[in-house]
């Protein structure tokens, strides 16, 4: 009997997906979905009316972020995934949120 002579290849020239697993986007559609709402909250601060507070829940965990980002996270008020905080609209506020925008979300302002 002849066998034909098959060489073993690891790695992506064998076909490897990666390492990511077939449930879950890939990293330059799970970009495109962050980049989509932080682009939505960009949105709906720009038509918020300056002087009046705003409502953040964070919707995003601060782990292996930059610690500037986590650093803003607490400045905001926010620690962990589902906590909401309240704060007076201002420029600097604002400018905070645009930093994290991809982490956290604009609930309702008043």
């Amino acid at each position: 009997m002849a066998t034909k002579n098959t060489k073993k290849t690891e790695g992506k020239a064998a076909g490897a997906k990666d390492g990511i697993p077939k449930n879950q986007p890939g990293k330059a559609k799970r970009k495109l979905l962050l980049d989509k709402h932080a682009t939505m909250t960009k949105i709906a601060l720009r038509d918020e009316k300056p002087g009046t507070s705003i409502s953040l829940k964070q919707i995003r965990s601060g782990a292996g972020r930059s610690e500037k980002q986590n650093a803003t996270l607490v400045g905001l008020g926010l620690r962990n995934i589902g906590r909401v905080s309240t704060l007076q609209d201002t420029p600097s506020v604002r400018g905070m949120i645009a930093k994290v925008a991809h982490l956290v979300e604009v609930t309702d302002s008043k």
